[in-house]
């Protein structure tokens, strides 16, 4: 019966959902590499510039490799090489190819830090630097990370112009709405002061009116008959 295969068929498809997420949770909790958000770094020719490398494992490490390595259109070559030998030890270097370069980074402390100062640039150094990891402990996984180095004669500063603008023009409009606002609610106090006073002056003339009225209508009362 079509009925009684749907309902069979719903807990195998419930059986190979929760044993896929097995499998899927040891790769989301992996080794993990990476050099910051920026996809690109800029230097000024004759200065330094510190690339970043960090890294991370639920699983922890042991004898972790490690490796940073440059590639350009035509050139590629390994700058350093080393290795961890746990958490509480720091990067032991076995191979270092530039000698500009230092190790900035440590492992101590739950840094997991493996980033490189390169000194004294130049414009050859353009090109993507790539740090690579591999974990034994997690069955010799391996990930890696690139970022883009662009060496230039000089930082160009940021035109701030426009930004200077859009904001004096958005505090111009929030200043002039404050003060029609502030202007309306002067205008309104006045007006209800204005009409405040009027009902005074009617309430006080109206009665002026009515007592010389009564006096005159007494004086009236007062006159005797003509006689005829």
């Amino acid at each position: 019966m079509p009925g009684a295969g749907g309902r069979s068929a719903a807990p195998v498809r419930w059986l190979g959902a929760g044993i896929l997420g097995l499998f899927l949770l040891p790769a989301a909790l992996a080794l993990e590499v990476s050099v910051g958000k920026a996809a690109t770094i800029y230097a000024v020719n004759g200065t330094e510039v510190l690339l970043p490398c960090t890294f991370s494992s639920c699983f922890g490490f042991h004898n972790l490799a490690f490796s940073w390595s440059y590639n350009s259109s035509d050139a590629f070559r390994v700058l350093l090489s080393g290795t961890v030998k746990n958490e509480k030890s720091d990067p032991r270097l076995h191979l270092r190819n530039d000698d500009r370069i230092t190790l900035e980074g440590s492992t101590k402390e739950k840094m997991n830090n493996l980033s490189i100062l390169l000194r004294d640039l130049d414009f050859g150094d353009t090109g993507r630097y790539t740090c690579h990891v591999r974990n034994p402990k997690e069955k010799d996984l391996q990930h890696q990370a690139t970022i883009f180095l662009q060496v230039v004669d000089k930082l160009e500063e940021v035109d701030n112009t426009l930004t200077l603008i859009i904001l004096s023009v958005v505090g111009g409009v929030v200043g002039l709405v404050v003060l029609i606002l502030l202007i309306k609610k002067l205008v309104t106090f006045i007006l209800k002061k204005t009409q405040e006073k009027k009902k005074e002056c009617l309430v006080s003339s109206s009665g002026n009116d009515n007592t010389e009225n009564g006096l005159q209508g007494s004086k009236a009362e007062e006159k005797a008959p003509s006689k005829a």
